[in-house]
Protein backbone atom coordinates (compact mmCIF):
# COMPACT_ATOMS: atom_id res chain seq x y z
CA UNK A 1 0.00 0.00 0.00
CA UNK A 2 1.08 3.08 -0.79
CA UNK A 3 1.92 5.45 1.91
CA UNK A 4 0.35 9.21 1.72
CA UNK A 5 3.63 10.88 1.69
CA UNK A 6 4.42 8.87 -1.59
CA UNK A 7 1.40 10.60 -3.17
CA UNK A 8 1.30 13.32 -5.18
CA UNK A 9 -0.41 16.87 -4.31
CA UNK A 10 -2.47 16.00 -6.98
CA UNK A 11 -3.32 12.42 -5.55
CA UNK A 12 -3.32 13.88 -2.33
CA UNK A 13 -6.12 16.45 -2.91
CA UNK A 14 -8.45 13.62 -4.57
CA UNK A 15 -7.71 11.22 -1.99
CA UNK A 16 -8.63 13.77 0.92
CA UNK A 17 -12.10 14.60 -1.24
CA UNK A 18 -12.89 11.23 -1.39
CA UNK A 19 -12.85 10.57 2.09
CA UNK A 20 -10.04 7.96 1.66
CA UNK A 21 -7.59 9.77 3.80
CA UNK A 22 -7.58 12.48 6.09
CA UNK A 23 -5.60 15.51 5.90
CA UNK A 24 -4.51 14.06 9.52
CA UNK A 25 -3.23 11.00 8.18
CA UNK A 26 -1.58 12.56 5.51
CA UNK A 27 0.95 14.35 7.84
CA UNK A 28 1.61 12.05 10.25
CA UNK A 29 3.02 9.96 7.10
CA UNK A 30 4.57 12.97 6.41
CA UNK A 31 6.34 13.08 9.96
CA UNK A 32 7.40 9.95 10.13
CA UNK A 33 9.00 9.40 7.30
CA UNK A 34 10.94 12.63 8.54
CA UNK A 35 11.66 11.50 11.75
CA UNK A 36 13.14 8.66 9.67
CA UNK A 37 15.74 10.46 7.36
CA UNK A 38 15.88 13.85 8.50
CA UNK A 39 18.86 13.16 11.06
CA UNK A 40 20.70 12.29 7.62
CA UNK A 41 19.20 14.41 5.02
CA UNK A 42 18.84 17.62 7.78
CA UNK A 43 16.17 19.33 5.62
CA UNK A 44 14.44 21.28 7.76
CA UNK A 45 15.35 24.04 9.97
CA UNK A 46 12.42 24.09 11.77
CA UNK A 47 9.42 21.27 11.35
CA UNK A 48 6.17 22.56 12.99
CA UNK A 49 4.82 18.99 13.94
CA UNK A 50 2.30 20.09 16.33
CA UNK A 51 1.31 22.62 14.51
CA UNK A 52 0.95 20.94 11.25
CA UNK A 53 -0.91 18.46 13.17
CA UNK A 54 -3.81 21.13 14.40
CA UNK A 55 -3.94 22.46 11.03
CA UNK A 56 -4.78 19.00 9.58
CA UNK A 57 -7.65 18.80 12.27
CA UNK A 58 -8.70 21.79 11.39
CA UNK A 59 -8.75 21.13 7.56
CA UNK A 60 -10.87 17.34 8.37
CA UNK A 61 -13.70 19.62 10.34
CA UNK A 62 -15.30 21.17 7.71
CA UNK A 63 -15.14 21.12 3.62
CA UNK A 64 -12.48 21.69 1.76
CA UNK A 65 -11.28 25.02 1.83
CA UNK A 66 -9.64 25.23 -1.98
CA UNK A 67 -7.54 23.71 -4.40
CA UNK A 68 -4.58 22.32 -1.65
CA UNK A 69 -6.72 20.82 0.68
CA UNK A 70 -4.32 18.60 2.83
CA UNK A 71 -1.68 19.09 0.59
CA UNK A 72 1.45 19.44 2.92
CA UNK A 73 4.49 22.57 2.00
CA UNK A 74 7.71 23.00 3.04
CA UNK A 75 8.96 27.10 2.97
CA UNK A 76 12.24 28.14 2.41
CA UNK A 77 13.80 29.76 4.92
CA UNK A 78 13.90 33.14 3.38
CA UNK A 79 10.35 33.19 3.09
CA UNK A 80 8.49 34.94 5.96
CA UNK A 81 5.76 32.57 8.58
CA UNK A 82 3.88 34.60 11.38
CA UNK A 83 4.14 31.21 13.34
CA UNK A 84 7.33 30.07 12.63
CA UNK A 85 11.06 31.98 12.67
CA UNK A 86 12.66 33.13 9.67
CA UNK A 87 16.61 33.12 9.94
CA UNK A 88 17.82 33.65 6.18
CA UNK A 89 20.25 31.27 6.90
CA UNK A 90 22.18 33.35 8.96
CA UNK A 91 23.21 33.93 12.67
CA UNK A 92 21.85 37.29 12.63
CA UNK A 93 18.30 36.42 12.22
CA UNK A 94 18.55 33.53 14.44
CA UNK A 95 15.11 32.96 16.25
CA UNK A 96 13.18 36.19 14.22
CA UNK A 97 9.52 36.00 14.08
CA UNK A 98 7.69 38.77 11.13
CA UNK A 99 3.98 40.03 11.98
CA UNK A 100 3.02 38.41 9.07
CA UNK A 101 2.83 35.35 6.34
CA UNK A 102 4.48 36.24 2.71
CA UNK A 103 2.32 36.25 0.08
CA UNK A 104 2.78 32.60 -1.35
CA UNK A 105 2.31 31.39 2.29
CA UNK A 106 -0.91 32.79 2.96
CA UNK A 107 -2.64 32.06 -0.36
CA UNK A 108 -1.16 28.08 0.15
CA UNK A 109 -3.06 28.26 3.32
CA UNK A 110 -6.13 29.90 2.31
CA UNK A 111 -6.14 27.25 -0.56
CA UNK A 112 -5.52 24.67 2.10
CA UNK A 113 -2.46 23.83 2.26
CA UNK A 114 -0.87 22.58 5.50
CA UNK A 115 2.57 24.27 6.37
CA UNK A 116 5.16 21.61 7.62
CA UNK A 117 7.86 23.77 8.54
CA UNK A 118 10.70 25.68 7.38
CA UNK A 119 13.58 24.39 5.13
CA UNK A 120 17.63 25.23 5.19
CA UNK A 121 18.42 27.95 2.48
CA UNK A 122 21.69 29.17 1.87
CA UNK A 123 22.63 32.40 3.77
CA UNK A 124 20.50 34.98 2.33
CA UNK A 125 20.27 32.53 -0.64
CA UNK A 126 23.31 32.94 -2.01
CA UNK A 127 26.35 30.90 -1.80
CA UNK A 128 27.12 29.86 1.45
CA UNK A 129 25.58 26.62 1.83
CA UNK A 130 23.71 24.93 5.23
CA UNK A 131 23.87 21.39 6.55
CA UNK A 132 21.73 19.60 3.73
CA UNK A 133 22.60 16.64 2.31
CA UNK A 134 21.73 14.77 -1.01
CA UNK A 135 18.87 11.94 -0.50
CA UNK A 136 20.70 10.52 -3.68
CA UNK A 137 23.94 10.02 -2.00
CA UNK A 138 24.56 11.90 1.49
CA UNK A 139 28.01 12.57 0.53
CA UNK A 140 26.65 15.07 -2.39
CA UNK A 141 25.27 18.62 -2.11
CA UNK A 142 21.81 19.16 -2.80
CA UNK A 143 22.60 22.43 -4.92
CA UNK A 144 21.27 25.69 -3.56
CA UNK A 145 20.08 27.60 -2.55
CA UNK A 146 16.94 26.01 -2.05
CA UNK A 147 18.75 23.11 -0.58
CA UNK A 148 16.25 21.94 2.08
CA UNK A 149 13.32 22.08 -0.32
CA UNK A 150 15.14 20.24 -3.12
CA UNK A 151 15.95 17.43 -0.32
CA UNK A 152 12.85 17.37 1.77
CA UNK A 153 10.40 17.06 -1.38
CA UNK A 154 12.81 14.28 -3.16
CA UNK A 155 12.87 12.13 -0.09
CA UNK A 156 9.32 12.30 0.54
CA UNK A 157 8.69 14.02 3.70
CA UNK A 158 6.56 16.74 1.91
CA UNK A 159 4.52 17.02 -1.32
CA UNK A 160 5.77 20.43 -2.16
CA UNK A 161 8.16 23.44 -0.93
CA UNK A 162 8.80 27.02 -2.15
CA UNK A 163 12.45 27.71 -3.13
CA UNK A 164 13.52 30.96 -4.78
CA UNK A 165 15.25 32.10 -7.70
CA UNK A 166 18.12 34.66 -8.68
CA UNK A 167 20.93 32.45 -10.23
CA UNK A 168 19.64 28.84 -10.57
CA UNK A 169 18.75 27.99 -7.42
CA UNK A 170 15.18 26.39 -7.63
CA UNK A 171 16.17 24.54 -11.02
CA UNK A 172 19.98 23.69 -10.45
CA UNK A 173 18.43 21.84 -6.99
CA UNK A 174 16.02 19.97 -8.46
CA UNK A 175 18.16 18.47 -10.75
CA UNK A 176 20.73 17.26 -8.33
CA UNK A 177 17.62 15.85 -6.67
CA UNK A 178 15.80 14.56 -9.20
CA UNK A 179 12.54 16.31 -8.91
CA UNK A 180 10.65 19.17 -10.68
CA UNK A 181 11.29 22.39 -9.69
CA UNK A 182 9.88 25.74 -11.79
CA UNK A 183 10.29 28.69 -11.64
CA UNK A 184 8.36 30.70 -12.98
CA UNK A 185 8.26 33.79 -15.31
CA UNK A 186 9.26 36.99 -13.10
CA UNK A 187 6.76 38.94 -11.49
CA UNK A 188 3.90 36.22 -12.30
CA UNK A 189 4.47 35.24 -8.29
CA UNK A 190 4.11 38.23 -5.73
CA UNK A 191 7.50 38.19 -3.62
CA UNK A 192 6.07 39.93 -0.71
CA UNK A 193 7.62 38.96 2.18
CA UNK A 194 10.63 37.45 0.98
CA UNK A 195 13.99 38.11 1.67
CA UNK A 196 15.57 40.07 -1.31
CA UNK A 197 18.52 39.35 -2.89
CA UNK A 198 18.69 40.77 -6.29
CA UNK A 199 14.90 42.41 -6.80
CA UNK A 200 15.19 42.71 -10.16
CA UNK A 201 15.97 38.83 -10.30
CA UNK A 202 14.43 37.38 -7.28
CA UNK A 203 11.68 34.74 -8.15
CA UNK A 204 9.61 32.71 -5.98
CA UNK A 205 8.26 28.76 -7.65
CA UNK A 206 7.34 25.40 -6.09
CA UNK A 207 9.68 22.02 -5.97
CA UNK A 208 7.15 19.20 -6.80
CA UNK A 209 7.55 15.97 -7.76
CA UNK A 210 5.61 16.24 -11.05
CA UNK A 211 4.40 19.25 -13.89
CA UNK A 212 0.80 18.90 -12.54
CA UNK A 213 2.08 19.38 -8.90
CA UNK A 214 3.95 22.33 -10.04
CA UNK A 215 1.13 23.41 -11.99
CA UNK A 216 -1.35 23.04 -9.06
CA UNK A 217 0.81 25.05 -6.35
CA UNK A 218 1.60 27.80 -9.45
CA UNK A 219 -2.03 28.05 -9.98
CA UNK A 220 -2.61 29.11 -6.30
CA UNK A 221 0.09 31.79 -6.19
CA UNK A 222 -0.12 33.29 -9.39
CA UNK A 223 -3.78 33.84 -8.44
CA UNK A 224 -4.41 32.06 -11.66
CA UNK A 225 -6.68 29.39 -11.60
CA UNK A 226 -6.66 28.63 -15.37
CA UNK A 227 -3.44 27.13 -14.80
CA UNK A 228 -4.55 24.36 -12.78
CA UNK A 229 -6.47 23.31 -15.50
CA UNK A 230 -3.49 22.75 -17.80
CA UNK A 231 -2.88 19.91 -19.82
CA UNK A 232 -0.63 18.12 -21.83
CA UNK A 233 0.20 19.94 -25.21
CA UNK A 234 3.36 18.67 -27.35
CA UNK A 235 5.45 21.58 -28.55
CA UNK A 236 5.73 21.33 -32.51
CA UNK A 237 9.44 23.04 -32.64
CA UNK A 238 12.09 22.02 -29.92
CA UNK A 239 15.08 23.72 -29.60
CA UNK A 240 17.89 21.93 -27.99
CA UNK A 241 20.50 24.89 -27.09
CA UNK A 242 23.41 23.97 -25.40
CA UNK A 243 24.05 27.74 -24.03
CA UNK A 244 27.13 30.04 -23.57
CA UNK A 245 27.26 27.82 -20.72
CA UNK A 246 28.32 24.44 -22.24
CA UNK A 247 32.20 25.42 -21.57
CA UNK A 248 31.01 24.27 -17.84
CA UNK A 249 29.89 20.94 -18.88
CA UNK A 250 31.17 18.20 -16.41
CA UNK A 251 31.26 14.58 -16.60
CA UNK A 252 28.07 12.78 -18.35
CA UNK A 253 26.34 15.85 -19.70
CA UNK A 254 27.14 15.45 -23.21
CA UNK A 255 25.64 11.81 -23.29
CA UNK A 256 22.66 12.75 -21.17
CA UNK A 257 22.22 15.93 -23.75
CA UNK A 258 22.70 13.55 -26.52
CA UNK A 259 20.29 11.07 -24.94
CA UNK A 260 17.47 14.01 -23.88
CA UNK A 261 17.85 14.03 -28.30
CA UNK A 262 17.32 10.58 -28.81
CA UNK A 263 14.11 10.28 -26.90
CA UNK A 264 12.56 12.92 -27.96
CA UNK A 265 13.41 12.19 -31.78
CA UNK A 266 12.10 8.79 -31.07
CA UNK A 267 8.66 10.22 -29.49
CA UNK A 268 8.03 12.17 -32.93
CA UNK A 269 9.40 15.52 -31.73
CA UNK A 270 11.00 17.86 -34.20
CA UNK A 271 14.02 18.58 -32.97
CA UNK A 272 16.61 21.18 -33.78
CA UNK A 273 19.69 23.04 -32.60
CA UNK A 274 19.75 26.43 -31.26
CA UNK A 275 21.85 28.61 -29.50
CA UNK A 276 21.37 31.94 -28.22
CA UNK A 277 21.99 35.09 -30.73
CA UNK A 278 26.27 35.89 -30.92
CA UNK A 279 25.00 39.53 -29.48
CA UNK A 280 24.37 37.98 -26.44
CA UNK A 281 27.57 35.66 -25.37
CA UNK A 282 28.10 38.34 -22.83
CA UNK A 283 25.01 36.81 -21.21
CA UNK A 284 26.64 35.38 -18.29
CA UNK A 285 28.73 38.75 -17.40
CA UNK A 286 25.62 40.84 -17.58
CA UNK A 287 23.86 38.39 -14.68
CA UNK A 288 27.35 38.86 -12.36
CA UNK A 289 26.79 42.43 -12.55
CA UNK A 290 22.96 42.76 -11.84
CA UNK A 291 22.87 39.88 -9.16
CA UNK A 292 26.20 41.23 -7.17
CA UNK A 293 25.31 44.83 -7.65
CA UNK A 294 21.73 44.38 -6.60
CA UNK A 295 22.94 41.68 -3.30
CA UNK A 296 25.19 44.45 -2.41
CA UNK A 297 22.79 47.04 -1.93
CA UNK A 298 20.20 44.37 -0.75
CA UNK A 299 22.14 43.45 2.17
CA UNK A 300 23.58 46.61 3.01
CA UNK A 301 21.76 46.48 6.58
CA UNK A 302 23.93 43.29 7.30
CA UNK A 303 27.13 44.08 5.92
CA UNK A 304 27.16 47.57 8.11
CA UNK A 305 25.73 46.37 10.57
CA UNK A 306 26.59 42.78 12.16
CA UNK A 307 29.72 42.30 9.24
CA UNK A 308 31.13 39.59 11.61
CA UNK A 309 27.99 37.88 11.80
CA UNK A 310 28.20 37.50 7.69
CA UNK A 311 30.32 33.84 6.19
CA UNK A 312 33.18 34.72 4.59
CA UNK A 313 31.86 33.75 1.30
CA UNK A 314 29.49 36.52 1.90
CA UNK A 315 31.72 38.91 2.39
CA UNK A 316 33.76 38.18 -0.73
CA UNK A 317 30.48 38.06 -2.41
CA UNK A 318 29.61 41.91 -1.35
CA UNK A 319 33.08 42.78 -1.71
CA UNK A 320 32.71 41.98 -5.37
CA UNK A 321 28.90 43.60 -5.53
CA UNK A 322 30.96 46.95 -4.62
CA UNK A 323 33.72 46.67 -7.41
CA UNK A 324 30.45 47.45 -9.99
CA UNK A 325 28.69 50.68 -9.44
CA UNK A 326 24.89 52.16 -9.83
CA UNK A 327 26.60 53.21 -13.36
CA UNK A 328 27.72 50.07 -14.41
CA UNK A 329 24.61 48.21 -12.85
CA UNK A 330 22.43 50.26 -14.92
CA UNK A 331 24.05 49.34 -18.06
CA UNK A 332 23.66 46.23 -17.39
CA UNK A 333 20.03 46.66 -16.51
CA UNK A 334 19.63 48.40 -20.33
CA UNK A 335 21.54 45.48 -21.79
CA UNK A 336 19.23 42.51 -20.24
CA UNK A 337 16.64 44.68 -21.69
CA UNK A 338 17.39 44.25 -25.15
CA UNK A 339 18.63 40.81 -25.03
CA UNK A 340 15.02 39.68 -23.58
CA UNK A 341 13.45 41.20 -26.96
CA UNK A 342 15.85 39.21 -28.96
CA UNK A 343 14.89 36.05 -26.86
CA UNK A 344 11.32 36.56 -27.58
CA UNK A 345 12.30 36.75 -31.00
CA UNK A 346 13.50 32.99 -30.84
CA UNK A 347 10.18 32.26 -29.99
CA UNK A 348 9.13 32.84 -32.96
CA UNK A 349 10.97 29.87 -34.25
CA UNK A 350 10.31 27.74 -31.51
CA UNK A 351 7.67 26.96 -29.23
CA UNK A 352 10.12 25.57 -26.27
CA UNK A 353 13.34 25.22 -25.74
CA UNK A 354 15.65 22.36 -24.07
CA UNK A 355 19.06 22.78 -22.30
CA UNK A 356 20.96 21.37 -19.58
CA UNK A 357 19.45 22.01 -16.35
CA UNK A 358 22.88 21.95 -14.63
CA UNK A 359 26.32 21.32 -15.29
CA UNK A 360 26.13 17.75 -14.29
CA UNK A 361 26.02 15.56 -11.84
CA UNK A 362 25.37 17.09 -7.93
CA UNK A 363 28.91 17.84 -7.21
CA UNK A 364 30.86 15.47 -4.06
CA UNK A 365 30.66 17.58 -0.59
CA UNK A 366 28.98 19.85 1.00
CA UNK A 367 31.25 23.01 0.65
CA UNK A 368 29.37 24.29 -2.53
CA UNK A 369 26.21 23.76 -3.87
CA UNK A 370 27.38 24.04 -7.56
CA UNK A 371 27.03 26.29 -10.41
CA UNK A 372 24.60 28.35 -11.99
CA UNK A 373 25.94 28.64 -15.41
CA UNK A 374 22.94 26.81 -17.18
CA UNK A 375 20.40 29.14 -15.32
CA UNK A 376 21.65 32.47 -14.56
CA UNK A 377 21.00 33.49 -18.43
CA UNK A 378 17.48 32.52 -18.20
CA UNK A 379 16.85 34.21 -14.96
CA UNK A 380 18.16 37.30 -16.37
CA UNK A 381 15.86 37.01 -19.20
CA UNK A 382 12.74 36.50 -16.86
CA UNK A 383 11.61 33.55 -18.93
CA UNK A 384 9.62 30.33 -17.16
CA UNK A 385 11.95 27.77 -16.44
CA UNK A 386 10.77 24.34 -15.12
CA UNK A 387 13.62 20.98 -14.44
CA UNK A 388 12.42 17.90 -16.02
CA UNK A 389 14.44 14.84 -14.18
CA UNK A 390 15.01 11.52 -15.86
CA UNK A 391 18.54 10.44 -16.21
CA UNK A 392 21.60 9.91 -14.83
CA UNK A 393 25.50 10.43 -14.69
CA UNK A 394 28.55 8.34 -14.31
CA UNK A 395 27.93 8.53 -10.66
CA UNK A 396 24.93 7.33 -10.48
CA UNK A 397 22.99 10.51 -9.54
CA UNK A 398 20.37 12.39 -11.54
CA UNK A 399 20.88 14.43 -14.12
CA UNK A 400 17.74 16.62 -15.68
CA UNK A 401 16.91 18.90 -18.58
CA UNK A 402 15.33 21.76 -18.31
CA UNK A 403 12.20 23.87 -20.80
CA UNK A 404 12.20 26.98 -21.22
CA UNK A 405 9.55 28.85 -22.25
CA UNK A 406 8.39 32.76 -23.82
CA UNK A 407 8.50 35.30 -20.64
CA UNK A 408 4.62 35.48 -19.75
CA UNK A 409 3.59 32.37 -21.20
CA UNK A 410 3.50 29.96 -18.42
CA UNK A 411 0.43 27.98 -19.18
CA UNK A 412 2.32 27.00 -22.29
CA UNK A 413 5.67 26.23 -20.71
CA UNK A 414 3.08 24.02 -18.26
CA UNK A 415 1.54 22.49 -20.88
CA UNK A 416 4.96 21.90 -23.21
CA UNK A 417 6.26 20.34 -20.01
CA UNK A 418 3.39 17.56 -19.26
CA UNK A 419 3.90 16.55 -22.50
CA UNK A 420 7.78 15.80 -22.43
CA UNK A 421 8.11 15.04 -18.71
CA UNK A 422 7.51 11.38 -19.77
CA UNK A 423 9.52 11.31 -22.22
CA UNK A 424 12.15 12.72 -20.52
CA UNK A 425 12.28 10.58 -17.47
Amino acid sequence: MTEPNELTAVETVAAVAQGKLTAEAVVRSCLARTDAREHEVKAWVTLDRDGAIRQAQELDKGPSRGPLHGVTIGVKDIIETRDLPTTSGSPIYAGWMSMRDAAVVSMCRQAGAVILGKTVTTEYASRHPGPTRNPHNLAHTPGGSSSGSAAGVADRMVHASFGTQTGGSIVRAASYCGIVGYKPSYNAVPTAGVKPLAPSLDTVGPMTRSVADAALVYSVVAADPEAAKVTAAKPRRIGLCRSPAWPEAEAGLDKAFEEARKRLEAAGYSVTDRELPASMQDILAVHTTVIEWEGYIALAAERIGAPDKLSATMRETQANGAKHGAAAHQAALGRAGRMRLELDALFDEVDVIVTPAAPGEAPEGLGSTGKAVFNSPWTLMHVPCICLPGMRGPKGLPISMQAVGKRGDDRRLLAHAMALEPVLR
